[in-house]
């Protein structure tokens, strides 16, 4: 695994215990239920793959609903977070898995709906037609993709430190243990999102508000 991916993991896995802390702050609260909301919706019904799962909180929703949810995360202490949560294992299951790398058994699994919240800001650029293909190639053509991320808001979201050559933003965040770490963090656009999907699926459609972006597509 390379570096930036190592920091990434690293990260998520000494925040787990205080990670739901973010789904606390009062501004974003009425935007954050609009996307449970939404995102249940979305998922009602349906197979549901969802990748970098971290605490569950979004897998909490999807359950509501959905006929069945493979929530994935790299990091066992995610995974420990989230399992407390008790969500009903009929419909819901969590497993370890790498999701640049996804087991060549989800495949076999007829997944209709995959989701990522908050991660495809963490994908490089130059890296984020090979995740799309290598996900097209474990859940076939013509399933639904839905990603929800970040918008940058000045004053409200930590600031970028550096852009690299290109053009990934990166932020340093303060670890539990008091260290810093530098990992990728990217702001895209409407016609950035709409420009790096259109070769790749169809039926591409962004909403923004202040605080959070959703886009929706077809995998072609």
């Amino acid at each position: 695994m390379e570096k930036d991916k190592q920091d990434l993991a690293a990260y998520y896995a000494q925040r787990a215990a205080h990670y739901d802390e973010i789904y606390q702050r009062p501004e974003r609260q009425e935007q954050q239920q609009a996307l449970l909301a939404q995102l249940t919706q979305l998922t009602a019904g349906q197979n549901v793959l969802e990748l970098a799962c971290g605490t569950g909180y979004w897998t909490q929703a999807m359950a509501q609903q959905a006929k069945s949810v493979l929530a994935l995360d790299i990091n066992p202490e995610m995974l420990a977070v989230a399992t407390q949560r008790q969500l009903d294992p009929s419909v819901v299951r969590f497993q370890q898995a790498d999701i640049c790398a996804l087991p060549d058994a989800i495949a076999a699994e007829k997944f209709s709906v995959c989701v990522a919240a908050f991660w495809w800001s963490h994908v490089k650029r130059a890296e984020q037609d090979a995740f799309i293909q290598q996900l097209r190639a474990k859940v076939g053509s013509a399933c639904q993709l839905v990603l929800i991320d970040n918008c940058y808001v000045e004053g409200d979201s930590t600031p970028i430190a550096r852009t690299d050559s290109d053009g990934n933003t990166y932020q340093f965040r303060k670890q539990v243990d008091g260290s810093t770490v530098e990992i990728v963090k990217n702001f895209p656009s409407d016609s950035n999102l709409r420009k790096r999907f259109a070769s790749l699926a169809r039926d591409v459609r962004v909403h923004r508000a202040q605080h959070f972006w959703l886009l929706t597509c077809r995998l072609k």
